[in-house]
């Protein structure tokens, strides 16, 4: 047996293997030597063999002969075959979520909830391009009883590829909303484009749909839906007959939600009403029924499930000596999240602690984009917080169109200004929310901001 068979036998037969990054390689690792916008993979092979890595990947020729490193013309058709294979392989049931926003936050609660009780694989981060699709389905356990992917895409085609690689039999759309509209245009063609997860000449392993109907786009999601044949279409939105949210009560510092399940009802308490963090948990609980999994393991260990970081995970900081909490929902941001957000934020219930938002950049949002910042300001300057801190050409101009605003805007071009006003202006148990999207001046500042003394 040559190197390439037992390379592509160690792949099917083994679980989550496959490394691209040498500082996550372990004993018995695949380390793929990519090119990255910086360097080739290949000037991290050394470290990876040392390591432990069992093999090595690369399509670069620039390496001493070893028998742990593969070269192929094309890694990722090179992989595309095995993974092929290895889906073939898997008798578990395969779950595809999709959607404008909040496809990690469903997958690692949906994966929370599971992995109790099952056998469970999932993408690892947020692997929901063509690489990281690929490289979920080579990580996959095939003893596994549920394999969880996230499919994304920023541009046409892309849903109908991957689908079709996954072949997921239960999917899930969270929802449709303003990402991409460089590319998009609309969030119309977002729908149509999400829509290719369930249509079958793609996915011809659909059966069951999950939706949550909120907007006229996501209506387009149902209008497809109802024309295919054998797909079984499970919402759980207002309109909703077995699975909605039946009633919302304060009390106090708390609220209990009331869930109808199925006619039954169900009663959760939860601290502060965040509205798709309510959905994702209607979207799990409609799963386990639909499957006839055991509803009560989500109900009891809904107490223990907390955000993903960068996705509304709250962490308490020191600065400058005094405690802060901060919101951090830095991962990403579109129009839609940011405003949910803001009105979380808003909903909190507090007594003398100030609210503060940090906002950045919102990127991908095409010709409209000052127009699109603008708007989110007027929206924002409804409520009213301690002060708004801004940073982006976007926004610095809709500070200047922006007359009379409610709220105390400030625009820093430096975040190390930032760092220093809050020094000086926050105060103890003060809640400071971070939102923005990937690679912004922001995005980076809250991870500088969290390295601060915790709690």
């Amino acid at each position: 047996m040559n190197e390439s068979n037992k390379l592509e036998k160690y792949i099917i037969s083994k679980k989550d293997k496959i490394k691209i990054s040498s500082k996550d390689i372990k004993s018995g690792d695949i380390f793929l030597a990519l090119k990255g916008k910086r360097f080739h993979g290949n000037k991290f092979i050394n470290e990876a063999i040392n390591k432990g890595a069992r093999f090595c990947i690369t399509d670069k020729k620039n390496f001493k002969e070893n028998k742990k490193i593969l070269y192929v013309n094309n890694i990722y058709k090179y992989l595309l075959e095995i993974a092929k294979r290895k889906r073939d392989l898997y008798k578990g049931k395969v779950i595809g979520i999709t959607g404008s926003a909040g496809k990690t936050t469903l997958k690692e609660t949906l994966a929370f909830f599971l992995k109790k009780d099952h056998i469970i694989s999932y993408s690892k981060k947020s692997y929901n391009n063509q690489l990281g699709v690929l490289i979920s389905i080579l990580n996959l356990n095939l003893k596994s009883h549920f394999a969880i992917f996230e499919i994304g895409t920023n541009n046409f085609g892309e849903i109908k590829i991957l689908s079709n690689l996954v072949k997921p039999s239960e999917v899930f759309i969270t929802n449709i909303q303003s990402t991409h509209l460089e590319n998009f245009q609309t969030k119309n063609n977002i729908a149509r484009e999400k829509a290719d997860i369930f249509i079958s000449k793609y996915n011809n392993n659909r059966q069951k749909l999950y939706l949550n109907i909120s907007s006229k786009s996501e209506n387009i999601l149902i209008t497809k839906a109802k024309k295919e044949k054998n797909l079984t279409i499970i919402r759980i939105d207002n309109s909703s007959k077995k699975y909605f949210i039946k009633k919302i009560s304060p009390f106090k510092k708390i609220y209990k939600v009331t869930l109808s399940i199925n006619k039954k009802l169900i009663n959760i308490i939860t601290e502060v009403v965040v509205m798709h963090r309510l959905n994702n948990l209607l979207f799990c609980l409609a799963f386990y029924n639909e499957n006839s999994l055991n509803i009560k393991s989500v109900i009891n260990r809904f107490k223990f499930l907390k955000p993903v970081e960068g996705r509304g995970l709250v962490h308490k900081i020191s600065l400058n000596n005094k405690k802060i909490n901060i919101i951090d929902e830095s991962y990403n941001a579109n129009p839609d999240t940011m405003l949910q957000s803001i009105r979380n934020l808003n909903n909190i219930k507090l007594n003398n602690n100030k609210k503060i938002i940090i906002l950045g950049t919102m990127n991908e949002l095409g010709k409209n984009s000052y127009k699109i910042h603008y708007k989110l300001l007027r929206q924002l300057d409804d409520s009213i917080f301690k002060f708004v801190i801004l940073c982006g050409e976007f926004f610095e101009l809709s500070i200047k169109n922006f007359l009379n605003p409610n709220n105390e805007f400030i625009h820093f071009k430096n975040t190390n200004k930032i760092m220093r006003y809050l020094e000086d202006k926050v105060h103890n148990n003060d809640i400071i929310l971070i939102k923005c999207s990937n690679s912004t001046k922001i995005n980076k500042f809250a991870k500088t901001l969290l390295k601060q003394v915790s709690i």
